[in-house]
């Protein structure tokens, strides 16, 4: 009787190139797929955040840009969330450097948990974060960059056996195709989101991206009455 081989070994053997003089094993070519893996070690290596595993700044302009592209030419809006943990410089003194990098872990695993495999989760620099959300209307982002902020406040950090509670600020944008405006103008966008919620307290989401009480507005009154409910005080007018 003759062994069945495993479905995965098989692909594995019909996927590795093939010798041209039919040898069994040949040093060049597993010398070209040794190679080959290094090359996509050293392209991931690029594009992520060594301490989170999230992507890294070069990714996300690379990314913000490509999905404003997609924008304007299928008329879906991109949502962009912009995530600042609250008075980080007093983690960094109280708990020390190491103490800062297990909270950048932390909060990119939140990010992690509370996005979907399509969105592009990033370390934008410091304590700061970004997240593309591509075909994601405002209403979405919203929920979304609120489910953070509470996963953020709920999830406290063991640092020697002690306990670290983070929070953190949001603001939330949309790019649409009406928008004329390089990437560095969107992110600047939810910047200030960001800053304005930073202003107001902390610990909150601010958006932008539409005027919530303009008879123009592309937001339904039902849609604004959702926001209203959900969100509460948090969100702005």
């Amino acid at each position: 009787m003759i062994d069945k081989v495993p479905l995965d070994t098989q692909l594995a053997a019909e996927s590795r190139p093939r010798c041209p003089v039919g040898e069994s094993h040949c040093v060049v070519i597993d010398q070209v797929t040794a190679l080959h893996s290094e090359i996509a070690h050293l392209a991931e290596q690029v594009r992520t955040d060594t301490l989170t595993g999230l992507y890294n700044f070069r990714h996300f302009r690379f990314t913000l840009e490509q999905e404003m592209e997609r924008t304007r030419r299928t008329q879906q809006t991109t949502a962009l969330i912009m995530v600042d943990l609250d008075y980080f410089k007093k983690v960094n003194d109280n708990w020390g450097h190491e103490g800062g990098n297990q909270a950048l872990i932390a909060t990119a695993d939140v990010l992690r948990s509370c996005t979907r495999r399509l969105d592009i989760a990033c370390r934008y620099g410091g304590e700061e974060f970004s997240i593309i959300l591509p075909a994601t209307d405002l209403i979405t982002a919203m929920q979304v960059a609120e489910r953070i902020r509470e996963q953020v406040a709920a999830t406290p950090v063991l640092i020697d056996g002690k306990t670290l509670q983070l929070t953190a600020s949001l603001g939330v944008d949309i790019y649409t195709f009406m928008h004329d405006e390089a990437p560095e103008q969107f992110v600047d966008r939810a910047d200030s989101c960001l800053y304005q919620a930073k202003q107001q307290g902390r610990n909150r989401v601010c958006h932008g991206g539409l005027d919530m009480g303009s008879a123009e507005s592309a937001v339904s009154r039902e849609e604004r009455e959702l926001l209203s409910g959900f969100f509460g005080d948090q969100v702005d007018d």
